[in-house]
């Protein structure tokens, strides 16, 4: 495991540096009010190692930065609107500063006995890899990342809902199944879920359009109060990047839509609405989380929905390099036990949950990483989106922001009630 920490260390920080590897007016702009300079993110990851590892959490231990440098990086002080306003450093200080303390931390990894705070500094990495590609994605001018790799193509494949029979599962996961796994995922306990059905495949952007095309997003009766609220107020009226004469922009190109990928940038509010229009609501994270993990005929979980084996490219889009969903379709190897598909990566999906604690649980050594935020005022995602690292998703890792977010990866699955 220690082997495998190292290499996820440096794929992270390989994804890191690549993504900042652009003109200093670049890194230090602020390209959309939502977002910080990507020049905070290159630092922040680095201050992040330094207080988690080489500090072991512990506020009174000097940090390598100057205490009034380090205190530019904490996210909880410094809302994203507020940083291209502080005195960061530049982006070759940063690189530096990033450089050195990773040093320290091989050292330190060399000799750990819990692996744990590396495993959540690899996952904090990724994290920010994909904040910084939402970045990039909000970003004016010319294209700097290129178009992606190539995928899949997609396949015929029914568009139909897979029945998932009522009964007991094991939601949630221990450390010693999922050592990786982060608080909120934890603990591992049985529920009893009655029978739903979800759709086999996410919601494409051929899908979508019908939506619109049928006047969805004019039509009261599909949406909350809250949705028409933030609909009527925000002026929403299609998907994120989507322009009206069928094209798209992504990553400084503007193309056409592509009528088989699964539908992202859309809120919960969103999703909602297209559920309601489509005669179906969102999954519940729990039914999604039995989809995807459960094995019936086995009884137990599954570590990913096709099995134990680890994630690859003919299972799920994960990583990035794609910089896009894959077509529907694309991954007949990655089916769960009941034969859906394309949970893992592609987009985030919007459930019907709020976030919560699962009962037991137990803050972790990131004692502010998910307790601050249980409450009514987040919607939970899962499944991870074509941004995300494989080491920093799984079939019970809980995503959550704000329902009226649309600039992160997030598409949607429908769900109806047997």
């Amino acid at each position: 495991m220690r082997e495998d920490i190292a290499v996820d260390l440096e794929a992270a920080r390989t994804r890191t540096l690549t993504l900042t590897d652009i003109d200093e007016i670049d890194l230090t702009s602020q390209h959309h009010p939502l977002m910080g300079p990507l020049v905070w993110d290159l630092a922040h990851v680095g201050q992040q190692e330094d207080f988690w590892v080489l500090r072991g959490g512990d506020p009174r231990r000097d940090a390598v930065l100057p205490a009034e440098v380090d205190q530019l990086y904490d996210a909880f002080l410094h809302p994203r609107a507020e940083r291209p306003t502080l005195p960061l450093l530049n982006a070759r200080e940063s690189r530096a500063f990033i450089a050195g303390v990773r040093g320290r931390v091989f050292e330190r990894l060399e000799r750990a006995e819990d692996l744990f705070p590396f495993s959540m500094i690899v996952q904090h990495e990724q994290q920010h890899d994909e904040t910084m590609l939402a970045t990039h994605q909000l970003r004016d001018g010319v294209p700097l990342l290129g178009r992606g790799a190539a995928l899949p193509p997609p396949r015929d494949v029914a568009r139909d809902a897979v029945l998932i029979p009522g009964g007991e599962f094991v939601l949630g996961v221990d450390a010693d199944a999922e050592p990786a796994s982060l608080d909120n995922e934890r603990p591992a306990h049985v529920v009893d879920v009655p029978s739903f059905r979800l759709a086999r495949l996410p919601v494409t952007n051929a899908e979508w359009q019908a939506f619109i095309d049928d006047a969805g997003y004019d039509t009261r009766t599909w949406w909350s109060d809250a949705g028409w609220s933030h609909r009527v107020d925000s002026g929403l009226d299609a998907p994120m990047f989507w322009a009206k004469d069928g094209s798209r922009r992504r990553f400084g190109y503007d193309e056409d839509i592509p009528a088989d990928e699964p539908v992202q940038h859309i809120c919960f509010y969103e999703a909602e609405a297209y559920a309601a229009w489509a005669g179906a609501r969102l999954p519940t994270e729990v039914e999604w989380e039995k989809a995807c993990a459960w094995d019936p005929a086995a009884g137990r979980r599954r570590r990913w929905p096709w099995g134990d084996e680890p994630p690859t490219s003919d299972r799920a889009n994960l990583g990035g390099d794609a910089l896009r969903p894959a077509p529907v379709g694309a991954y007949p190897a990655g089916a769960s036990a009941y034969g859906v598909e394309q949970l893992i990566g592609d987009v985030w999906e919007w459930t019907a949950s709020t976030l919560s604690p699962w009962p037991g649980f137990t803050p972790m050594l990131y004692a502010t990483y998910s307790e601050p935020f249980f409450g009514p005022d987040y919607r939970v995602l899962r499944g991870g989106s074509w941004a995300v690292g494989a080491t920093s998703i799984r079939p019970s890792f809980r995503n959550w922001d704000y329902p009226i977010r649309r600039q992160i990866f997030s598409g949607l699955r429908l769900a109806w009630d047997v």
